[in-house]
Parts: C-alpha cells; sequence; structure tokens
C-alpha cells in the first residue's frame, strides 16, 4: 500500500515537473540558436500562386547576402505569418539558400449569412468587408462578426452573435458563411432617478429619449434597450433643469443594470438638482468704440425675475449681434459675465462687447450628402465666403441643418485655412430616409371607420421640397389632397407652395351631395423670430345635387347649383411655445384674412381667428390649455353659400356633432345643418396624470366648452321657421387619454349644460389612428 502511494506521489510530481525540463531543454537550446548566423545569397519561394516571389521576399524583409541571426529568420517568418497573405508559413534555411514554403488564403466565392430573421440579407452584407473574389482574411471575417453583432445591438439585441465559417471548394475557393444566434431583445423594464426634489421620476421619464417597458411590452417592443440613447438622455436631461434655472445641475451617473436572466435593463440616473436661479440686474458695458452701450442695454428683452436660462442669454446675444451688424459694426463679441447671488438665488448678467479676432470664412466644405444639393445645406448658413466669422451664427447653422430632419448626424466644425486670419468651415452631414409611405385605418364616432394613405417627401430630389399625396374615405365621403412647396424660392427665405384638392361628401340628413375641388397657391416668409406671413390665393368649385324641396331647407334648395369662388388673403401666425423665454408656457395665434371677387361667382369678405395659451403648472405634472377661435363672413353681393359659411365640428366644440349647433330650419322635415355667417367658441381643458401606474400610458383631462354659430343673409321663403340667433352652447366633461403603440386613444365623456332643442348632442366620444 506505501509503495502504490509513493508511486503516486512520484508519478504526479513527474508531471509537475515535466514543462519545467522542458522549457529548460529548449533555453539550452536556443543559446547556440541564437548565437548562430545566416547568409542567404539564394531565396527559393515555394506554393505562392497569387502573391509573386517579390513581394513575399519584401514581406520577409531578408536582403541577399546581408548577414542574419536566427532570431531575424524567425522575425521573417513571424511578418509573413502576420501578412494576411498566407494561412501557412513555413521558413528552412539550407546552405546559402533561404526556402520558403507558403499556403495562400483562398479566395472567396460567396458570402452569405444564416440564421437571420428581424435583419435582411442586404442590410448585413452592406456592412461586411470581405467581399466576393478576394482573399479570405480570418481577420476580417472576425472583424465582420463583430459588425453584425454590433447591428443587432444597437436594435436592442444584446445577446446576438455571429460566427464565420467557411465552406471549402475546389480551386482554392471557399464560401463564407456567418451563422448569426440573434438572441431576444433586451428592454428597459425601468427608468429611475435618484437626487431629484423638484421634479417627480414621470415627469423626468417624459423628457428622455428612452421609454421604460409599457403594458403590452410583451407584444410591442417599443421599449427597447438601446445603449447610444443614454448620451442623448443626458444631453436632454441636462437641457430641461438648465432652462429652468438649475445653474448648478449634474448628472453624477448613469447606470444601466443586466437582470440576471439578461433580459431586462434597470437604468438609474443619479443627478444632483441643485437650486433654481432667476436673473437679477442686467447690464451692458461696451470696451469696442462706436458700440453705445446704452443703445445695446435697448434690444434686450430679457426682465427681472425670469428663470435663468443658457437660451436666454443666447437669445440677447444674438439679438446683440444683430444690432451691431445692423450698425456696420464687424468682429463685435458679446461675452456674459454671471455674478450669481447665492443668498438670494438670482444671477446678475453683465454683456460686455468686445472687439473679437479679424477672422474670416475662406470656405464652406460639405460632405456625406449623397442626395441632398449642396445648396440645400448652404441656404442654412447667414455667413459665406469672405465673410466675419462668426462662431455663434456657425452654431445656429448646425442646428437649422438638424432641424431640417434630412440628417441623421451634423457635424460642423472649423479649422484653420491658408493664413490664420481665415477658417474653413467643415460641414459633415449623414443622410437619412426622408420620405414615408403611411396607411391609417382610423375610427370616429362622428365619421365612422376610415382609410386612408398617404406619401410624404420633405427632401424631393435632393433639393428640400416638400411633397404630399393623400387619399382618404371614411362612411359617405372621400377625398384627394397633394400639395408641394419650395421652402427657398429665388433662394430666399420664401415658402413658396402649391395645392390641390378634391371631395365628395353626402349629407347625412337628407340625399344631398357636395362636390368641392379646387387649387391655390401660396408665398409665405417670417417676419420675425416667432411670426410668419403668408398670402395665398385660391380657386375653389363647389357643386351639389339631391335635395328634396319636400324636406330640406328652402335655403338649402336654393343654393343647389354650381359656383366658383376665387379668393385672396393672408395669414399671419405667431408661435413662441417652442422658442419663448418660459419653456413651461407659450402661446400661439393665428389671424387669416381673405377677399372672395376676383372673378368667379361669388364676392365676400372673410376673417378668423385662433389664439391658444398652455402652461404647466403643479410641478409641470399638470397642463393647462386656453383656446379661442371666431370668424365672420360678410357678403358683398347676394347671400353666402353654405360651402363658405362656419360650422363646428366635434373637435372644436365637445359634447355636440359636427355640424350639430347653429341656425336651423326647425320645420324642414330634414333639419339640415345651415351654417352661420359668424362663430366663436371658446375651450378650457386641463391634462393630469391618474396615479396609474405610469408604464400603462393612461393620463385623465377634464374640459369646458362653450361657443355658438349664428347668422344668415336671407332666411326669406321659409316661412319664419329659420333660427339663426345667437346663442351659447357649454358643455363639460372628461377625458381618459391612453398612450398606446398602435396610436393615441381619447375617450370623451360630455355632459351639455346649454343647448337648443335641435341640437345634436353628443355624450361620448372616441378616437383611435394607427399607422402601419
Amino acid at each position: 500500500m506505501v509503495l502504490r502511494a509513493f508511486a503516486h506521489f512520484t508519478s504526479h510530481v513527474g508531471r509537475l515537473l515535466a514543462p519545467v525540463f522542458v522549457v529548460l531543454s529548449l533555453v539550452a537550446v536556443a543559446a547556440p540558436a541564437d548565437a548562430q548566423s545566416f547568409r542567404f545569397n539564394s531565396f527559393d519561394v515555394q506554393g505562392n500562386i497569387r502573391t509573386n516571389d517579390a513581394s513575399v521576399l519584401q514581406v520577409a524583409g531578408i536582403a541577399p547576402g546581408s548577414t542574419v541571426s536566427a532570431g531575424q529568420v524567425n522575425d521573417a517568418l513571424q511578418r509573413l505569418q502576420n501578412s494576411g497573405l498566407f494561412e501557412e508559413v513555413e521558413v528552412s534555411p539550407r546552405g546559402n539558400t533561404l526556402v520558403i514554403s507558403v499556403v495562400e488564403y483562398p479566395t472567396i466565392n460567396r458570402i452569405a449569412v444564416e440564421g437571420n430573421r428581424r435583419l435582411d440579407d442586404d442590410e448585413l452584407l452592406a456592412i461586411l468587408e470581405s467581399t466576393p473574389r478576394r482573399v479570405f482574411s480570418p481577420i476580417t471575417a472576425e472583424r465582420d462578426a463583430a459588425a453584425i453583432a454590433e447591428a443587432y445591438r444597437v436594435t436592442g439585441r444584446l445577446t446576438a452573435t455571429a460566427t464565420p465559417q467557411i465552406i471549402r471548394r475546389d480551386e482554392n475557393r471557399v464560401d463564407l458563411v456567418f451563422e448569426v444566434s440573434e438572441g431576444s431583445v433586451v428592454e428597459t423594464q425601468r427608468i429611475a432617478f435618484v437626487g431629484n426634489r423638484d421634479y417627480s421620476d414621470r415627469r423626468l421619464r417624459q423628457i428622455l429619449e428612452s421609454t421604460q417597458a409599457g403594458l403590452f411590452h410583451a407584444l410591442i417592443r417599443s421599449d427597447t434597450f438601446i445603449q447610444d440613447r443614454i448620451a442623448l438622455d443626458r444631453q436632454l436631461l441636462t437641457d430641461f433643469y438648465q432652462d429652468r434655472g438649475y445653474i448648478d445641475f449634474a448628472i453624477q451617473s448613469v447606470t444601466p443594470e443586466l437582470s440576471r436572466d439578461r433580459g431586462a435593463y434597470f437604468v438609474t440616473f443619479n443627478i444632483r438638482e441643485g437650486q433654481s436661479y432667476r436673473i437679477g440686474n442686467v447690464s451692458v458695458v461696451s470696451q469696442m468704440p462706436g458700440a453705445d452701450a446704452a443703445v445695446f442695454q435697448n434690444v434686450i428683452n430679457v426682465r427681472q425675475g425670469v428663470r435663468y436660462s443658457p437660451r436666454v442669454i443666447d437669445n440677447v446675444i444674438t439679438r446683440m449681434e444683430n444690432l451691431a451688424s445692423d450698425q456696420g459694426l464687424r468682429f463685435v463679441r458679446v461675452e456674459p459675465r454671471l455674478v450669481r447671488d447665492d443668498a438670494n438665488l438670482i444671477v446678475n448678467v453683465e454683456f460686455v462687447i468686445s472687439r473679437g479676432e479679424r477672422v474670416f470664412v475662406e470656405r464652406i466644405d460639405i460632405e456625406g450628402n449623397q442626395t441632398t444639393l449642396d445648396r440645400v445645406i448652404r441656404r442654412q448658413f447667414d455667413v459665406v465666403e469672405g465673410d466675419p466669422m462668426d462662431a455663434r451664427q456657425v452654431r445656429a447653422a448646425a442646428e437649422r441643418i438638424r432641424a431640417t430632419g434630412f440628417f441623421a448626424d451634423v457635424q460642423v466644425a472649423g479649422r484653420q485655412g491658408t493664413s490664420p486670419e481665415q477658417v474653413i468651415v467643415d460641414v459633415d452631414v449623414e443622410e437619412q430616409p426622408t420620405g414615408s409611405l403611411g396607411f391609417s385605418a382610423s375610427y370616429s364616432t362622428d365619421s365612422g371607420a376610415g382609410l386612408a394613405v398617404n406619401f410624404s417627401e420633405t427632401n424631393f430630389l435632393g433639393r428640400g421640397q416638400a411633397v404630399a399625396l393623400g387619399f382618404n374615405t371614411t362612411d359617405g365621403s372621400q377625398s384627394f389632397n397633394f400639395s408641394f412647396t419650395e421652402p427657398a424660392f429665388m433662394r430666399r427665405d420664401l415658402a413658396l407652395g402649391f395645392s390641390a384638392y378634391y371631395g365628395i361628401t353626402e349629407d347625412d340628413d337628407s340625399s344631398a351631395e357636395y362636390t368641392r375641388y379646387g387649387v391655390g397657391t401660396s408665398l409665405a416668409f417670417p417676419l420675425s423670430e416667432n411670426s410668419r406671413l403668408a398670402l395665398f390665393y385660391n380657386y375653389d368649385h363647389d357643386e351639389t345635387s339631391g335635395y328634396d324641396p319636400a324636406a330640406d331647407s328652402a335655403i338649402l334648395v336654393r343654393e343647389a347649383d354650381e359656383a366658383d369662388t376665387s379668393r385672396v388673403g393672408f395669414t399671419y401666425s405667431f408661435d413662441n411655445r417652442d422658442t419663448g423665454l418660459n419653456p413651461n408656457a407659450g402661446v400661439s395665434l393665428a389671424f387669416t384674412g381673405e377677399y372672395a371677387g376676383l372673378g368667379g361667382d361669388t364676392e365676400f369678405l372673410r376673417t378668423q381667428v385662433r389664439a391658444q395659451a398652455e402652461t404647466r403648472v403643479a410641478r409641470e405634472e399638470v397642463t393647462l390649455r386656453a383656446t379661442f377661435e371666431g370668424g365672420a363672413i360678410n357678403a358683398l353681393d347676394g347671400g353666402t353659400r353654405l360651402a363658405n359659411r362656419f360650422s363646428l365640428n366635434s373637435r372644436q366644440i365637445r359634447g355636440f356633432e359636427s355640424g350639430g349647433i347653429g341656425p336651423r330650419d326647425i320645420n324642414a322635415n330634414n333639419q339640415n345643418a345651415l351654417g352661420g355667417n359668424y362663430f366663436a367658441v371658446a375651450r378650457f381643458e386641463a391634462a393630469f396624470p391618474l396615479g396609474l401606474p405610469e408604464e400603462y400610458g393612461i393620463s385623465g383631462g377634464a374640459f369646458f366648452d362653450v361657443g355658438s354659430v349664428w347668422g344668415l343673409d336671407d332666411t326669406a321663403g321659409t316661412g319664419g321657421t329659420v333660427d339663426d340667433s345667437f346663442a351659447l352652447r357649454s358643455v363639460v366633461g372628461v377625458s381618459v387619454f391612453w398612450d398606446t403603440a398602435l396610436g393615441p386613444l381619447r375617450f370623451n365623456f360630455s355632459h351639455p349644460l346649454q343647448y337648443e332643442d335641435y341640437d345634436r348632442t353628443r355624450a361620448f366620444d372616441f378616437t383611435v389612428e394607427a399607422r402601419f
């Protein structure tokens, strides 16, 4: 027993020491080998077919007749093996001749991808470096496999793998096949925040591009975790807080943690809010001759007490730089100096005007635009070659280029030109699809089921032009529309538009049918930072048929013919909801005036106004919105027609059917909606969370609408049975909003407070639209 144990022990020790003896023997043998030297006068290259002898010897790096050591011969072997040209290499010194035997890598016959379902072959083959009829390289194949895995990673399939395999063919060819295991989508199960006091997790999640798992996450993967979104989320969160005066806000860390089953991510933002500051004293100091500080003080549109925001400061600097340009001042630099008053949580701002460096734009180089014409990008710049360099204008141009929506990525940077006083502006863009073909199915209690087909292209032929086609059909109506817009007519900030439409609608109250079609053109241009003016001309044709004198109103029977309307007008619009100084509030305003009578069969003046104001309260959890609409039409020759009069739909005043209020012929059997020459409506609404889990996507709202439609030109022949008097209608209600991946759903539950007996009320309204 002892002998067997000892024999087992000595055997085990022998196995442990054997590698040591081998290493020592190699060292002993290597010592004289390293001292050995060779001189090769000739070379014998064997096995090479595509690569000539000279190329092989050049890679080996051994010159004829030179003295080389055994180590240098080994280095030559390593260079040949690492060249990527040969599958096998053998180097054998034979006297004065060095024999180099190689086996070349095979040629790729074809490349295929197997196991892929989510990404098609063309999409994956386009990202590969390996190509058919080229030499196969294992290193390149591994990079290609990593590229395929990365393509899946950005779609949320973090466990996807790709394995390169080769299938030997004759004539030293191989088929390269990438076997793909797609894995499963990794979703964002939860997004949480640590350190937020003033804003809830719910509000902050609304800011982010990333979304967490919804109610139907098992069926609809709209919450896929994508690592690249984290950087964008950090910027969006920082902008949100800084726009609200949080100067010291910082994101200390973002931690995405993978669950144990590797099926979901939990993302945590660790933030430091700090305190919210307001703007205190605002002053101007001029250190530049010719720049009067008092004059520049007058263009400051910021008052004390406004929340501090970098956007507010940038807006003031832009206004000052524009003033300097108008006064003929060049190379002006406006620098804000901030003095914090931590005790009172205010920031005093002093704008210092000084002379900047004399630097000019040498040229603007644009790269990456395969479809978009250079001029579409260049027109976003306010500076051209030879102008003084203005870094702020260049940054603003970059933002405008991004805002076009034509590009997935925009990089704008400056570099020194041919002299220190010259700057070359490099614009590198990455294009993205700008066209869409949509099929929509919709349902509402107002118009029933509907189907729509829409095509749009916002960068038509790379010219930055917008083209749209649409076809819509619902129960009792069909319509077709076309529009074209050139946003830079005559290479100026002028939007030239053309439109055409055709529609047929059946009257729900009778067997009448309306046919309308027309064309129009418009020219729009900015008046200020937030306002625009559009001039337009439209030519419309309308005709009605099928009215029954025994059942329909005499007013409509008289209008049952054809008429052409030629009208010209303007629309002034103002909107600062996205660009205003207050990120929580804003207003929009639109005023339209038009005259009909330049030809055609009708002559009238018509005006319309729409104003809306909205704000967020309760730490931005509740949105309040107030909207007012009104209009008037005055006939100048004869009376107005139904096609030109006003009627309110169920979106303008809830709780009633479309055309459910307004003048009616009470004694007519069908009691058709006649429309009115005047209308006014006011809507007040609030949207707020209901306290349900956020992943459900369900929120609530409440509303109060009040309005009326009234007034007709001629009620003769009706026997005095037409009621076109002014009478207010009002309604209160609650809404349930359900934001689903298929589309937004809205449920309105209404209760009319004021209405006439002949009005057509509606207690429930449901709308949904899904695009696929």
